[in-house]
């Protein structure tokens, strides 16, 4: 395989920081040519869980190295420690003859004998579902959750990668599953489907929801993956179309993600709980987001808590000759604005909720990760009730 370019508009996933020792298996190619990788999530068990309860509780020593640790600095280390006496490190040992450092490099696995480079064997990577089955069947999946996803795309194709705020959702949702328990969920920009796959464990019902078929394909894909995770806990997942810049959801029969009309009644009658992940980067999209927010919760039968999950990402731009925030900051004033809403039919709350829950997932919780919860109550349940049912989804071009 050639080398992968990268472009000036090119972004990569969270994956790299979040595992970038790991292995990820690349499944195949998708539509567009874009290589997909497979990357194994393990749900920590009560006992491995870090907890975020007490910020200054320092963690517990390890007898165990570190796994970001180089082994040769461990090595180096120890040996500079049996060196020095009376604190004070003997330097000379580390000289060579000329007074240089002389550093121990690792041994060569296999070195080559007419001391040129190691010979570099290429693998040739493809699409087989039975090495994939044959994988799975090696490995214990109790606990993991199992995510296609690409590397690195341009911004328009972000949602085909892990990102953090995805993390931190999964982590509240396993904290709180109380909360979400026998619910209906609508995940808005599900992108890969990470978060989907959790909510389905404690969750009713789940509309997994983005756009675009080839993203929508990798999502479903995900939920199939993740199968072991979701039929024990009773759940249901329905990956559909919902386009932020469409005032209606689909139900055109053309299109293969398309709503039923029973969905769409069960969606506004019976929705308790909207969650997005990572979905405020474009402030036209953001601007689509919560229109899309009130149009639904304007609509819907019952009171409906609204989970957002973002990470403030700071850039330097040349406009302020500093470092700023202007896509968070976008979202900060949609989101109050929604707040001051009055039109008589919805009103909304809206408060950060603190990051101190427990942790689940390995990732680093870095300060920049927020979740806000945004309650939105019918003004009067009695006259949204008997008020007319919704227009019926106008059908959209596939």
């Amino acid at each position: 395989m050639d080398h992968i370019t990268f472009h000036h508009d090119t972004v990569l996933s969270d994956v790299h920081m979040l595992q970038p020792n790991a292995r990820h298996l690349m499944t195949r190619l998708n539509s567009v040519g874009q290589p997909v990788f497979l990357t194994k999530f393990r749900i920590l068990s009560d006992g491995d869980k870090q907890d975020h309860d007490d910020p200054g509780k320092e963690a517990e020593p390890s007898d165990e190295p570190r796994e970001d640790v180089d082994k040769d600095t461990l090595v180096a280390s120890s040996e500079g420690t049996e060196g020095e006496e009376g604190g004070a490190g003997n330097v000379k040992s580390f000289l060579d003859v000329d007074g240089d450092l002389d550093i121990k490099h690792r041994p060569r696995n296999n070195p080559n004998e007419e001391g040129g480079r190691d010979l570099v064997c290429p693998v040739i990577l493809k699409q087989s579902e039975s090495a994939l089955e044959e994988e799975d069947e090696a490995t214990d999946d109790e606990g993991i959750i199992k995510i296609e996803h690409t590397m690195a795309t341009t911004l328009e194709d972000v949602g085909k990668q892990v990102w953090l705020g995805a993390f931190l959702l999964a982590d509240f949702i396993l904290s709180k599953p109380h909360v979400f328990r026998g619910a209906t969920v609508l995940e808005l920009g599900a992108g890969t489907g990470l978060t989907s796959v959790v909510m389905a464990t404690v969750a009713k019902t789940l509309y997994c929801t983005d756009v675009g078929e080839d993203l929508l394909s990798m999502c479903r894909r995900n939920v199939t993956l993740n199968q072991h995770l979701i039929e024990p806990a009773g759940g249901e997942v329905r990956v559909r179309q919902l386009d932020w810049l469409q005032y209606d959801v689909c139900t055109d029969a053309d299109m293969e993600f398309r709503w039923t009309e029973e969905e769409v009644a069960d969606l506004y009658d019976n929705t308790k709980i909207i969650v997005a992940a990572d979905v405020c980067y474009d402030d036209d999209l953001t601007d689509g987001l919560f229109r899309t927010l009130y149009r639904l919760c304007s609509n819907f039968r019952q009171t409906c808590t609204i989970f957002i999950s973002l990470e403030k990402r700071m850039n330097f731009t040349l406009r302020h000759m500093d470092v700023s925030c202007d896509a968070y900051n976008h979202f900060s004033h949609c989101l109050f604005q929604l707040e001051e809403q009055v039109d008589g039919r919805c009103s909304f709350t809206v408060e950060q909720v603190p990051s101190d829950f427990a942790q689940f997932l390995l990732y680093e919780r870095i300060e920049q990760l927020e979740l806000w919860k945004v309650t939105a109550t019918p003004l009067d349940a009695q006259a949204v009730k008997t008020a007319p049912p919704p227009k019926e989804p106008k059908q959209c071009s596939s």
